[in-house]
């Protein structure tokens, strides 16, 4: 590090179980990168982005619960993110600040290694900014919707900004679908054994995926596991979505099987 590193972070709360640092981190180092990636616990959004204009930071992650409410302190939001009205990535370019998505193409480029996402049913458990990315992708590419959210309000504006249908989370304990899609916090680190639904509402003809990856494998994953489902952890979004955000700030391909390598050294030690 010298007067030419370049400052890149995450900004969200808690940030303290983010693997971002170490992923980033990494990367720039096989690419010979002068950066460095910290994390930031970040409580008012507006003094964050305050922050990266006075520091000059190069490039910032979004994470909860800032995904939405960061739109309105940007110079501009790009076409995908203000459809999808959130926004996990911010680019300096030139004195601008400009708000990115990388969640929806990371979620979709994951979800589709899985199964076809036209004409199958989804259930997107949560309704924040990962819910609305990921929502908002597999309808742009004709799957079917059902938002099940505790707050009744938050989940009925999602579905309704999607067209989409919303359950209450208490009614959640049986499931028409063909995959399920845990988008809230539930189930991480340090809270390993909480549960986002009910164990009743899973059934083997499901495919069951958490964004969740720290732990790698879930309580939620576990639980689908022994049901017979498919499941997919967090890693892949966690790590497509980080793809695209190294690409938008560097201008270069992302070292992803390096990115990959590295993070499941730190999850596994």
């Amino acid at each position: 590090m010298d007067a030419s590193t370049q400052l890149y972070g995450v900004f969200g709360n808690p940030v303290g179980h983010s693997m971002s640092p170490v992923l980033f981190n990494q990367a720039f180092l096989d690419q010979g990168i002068n950066a460095v990636y910290l994390a930031f616990p970040v409580m008012d959004i507006r003094q964050g982005v305050a922050a990266i204009r006075a520091l000059g930071i190069r490039g910032v992650s979004v994470t909860i619960p800032h995904k939405t409410d960061i739109m309105d302190c940007l110079d501009d939001v790009d076409d995908l993110a203000r459809r999808i009205g959130a926004v996990n990535t911010v680019v300096r370019v030139q004195d601008r600040l400009v708000g990115r998505n990388s969640d929806c193409p990371g979620a979709m480029q994951a979800i589709s290694e899985a199964i076809p996402i036209s004409g199958k049913r989804f259930a997107i458990i949560g309704a924040g900014g990962a819910a609305r990315a990921i929502g908002f992708g597999l309808k742009q590419q004709n799957g079917q919707v059902i938002i099940i959210n505790r707050s009744p309000e938050r989940g009925e504006q999602l579905a309704d900004a999607l067209n989409a249908d919303f359950m209450p989370i208490a009614d959640a304990k049986s499931l028409a679908c063909d995959m399920v899609i845990n988008t809230t916090p539930v189930g991480m680190t340090p809270l390993v054994s909480a549960m986002p639904i009910p164990i009743e509402a899973l059934d083997s003809g499901m495919t069951v995926m958490d964004i969740v990856y720290h732990p790698l494998e879930t309580e939620l994953l576990k639980q689908a596991a022994r049901r017979g489902c498919r499941v997919i952890g967090g890693l892949a979004m966690f790590l497509y979505q980080a793809a695209c955000q190294f690409e938008w700030w560097t201008g270069k391909p992302a070292p992803v099987d390096v990115m990959k390598q590295i993070v499941l050294e730190r999850l596994t030690s």
